[in-house]
């Protein structure tokens, strides 16, 4: 339970200071423990970082996926763009998941290439379950029929610019007009017109 609550608290500081500026004494002094007592639940600051990249890394993918799991062959208009809203609801409404985002574009030097394949594994698991609804869309005549990785591979392409937006800007305004810009012209390629 201790190390739970101490990956709480290390991920208000590594949000907000970064990685660089959170540091293991004020961690240890917010939880109330001293920062010896931590190298008792972690390795080290690489470690405990690490563990809670990971948690919220398990928070993105199960998020997405319980929503892919919930979504069928019949109306691929709505469910794609919930997903696109799910995906701004997520890192505009969790710590966790903004953590993640910011990780994820603006990694420490030395965990990048960690970071990355954390990055890359989720991204392949959720292109996977995409692929595999693309498909049964396509084969219900739900939508243009193509190979099944090209729409897939052009919504990620919506997806990872509405992250960067949430990544970058504060703009309300900006992420909406990217939103229904980018959908609308999506859509329009892959719909049944």
């Amino acid at each position: 339970m201790k190390s739970n609550e101490i990956k709480d608290v290390a991920l208000k500081f590594f949000t907000i200071h970064g990685y660089e500026g959170a540091s293991l004494s004020q961690i240890a002094e917010d939880v109330g423990m001293r920062k010896q007592s931590l190298y008792a639940h972690f390795k080290g600051k690489d470690d405990l970082f690490l563990q809670v990249l990971q948690d919220a890394k398990e928070a993105e993918t199960s998020s997405k996926l319980k929503y892919l799991s919930k979504v069928d062959k019949h109306n691929p208009k709505a469910d794609l763009f919930g997903y696109l809203q799910l995906v701004i609801e997520l890192f505009q409404k969790s710590e966790q998941l903004k953590f993640w985002l910011r990780m994820s574009f603006f990694p420490p030097l030395h965990l990048a290439a960690a970071i990355n394949e954390e990055v890359m594994d989720t991204e392949e698991k959720i292109q996977t379950v995409l692929e595999s609804k693309f498909q049964d869309w396509i084969d219900a005549k739900a939508i243009m029929e193509d190979v099944a990785s090209i729409p897939t591979l052009a919504f990620l392409g919506v997806v990872d610019s509405i992250m960067l937006e949430l990544a970058y800007g504060n703009n309300e305004k900006r992420l909406d007009d990217k939103l229904h810009a980018s959908w609308t012209i999506f859509w329009r390629g892959i719909s049944q017109l």
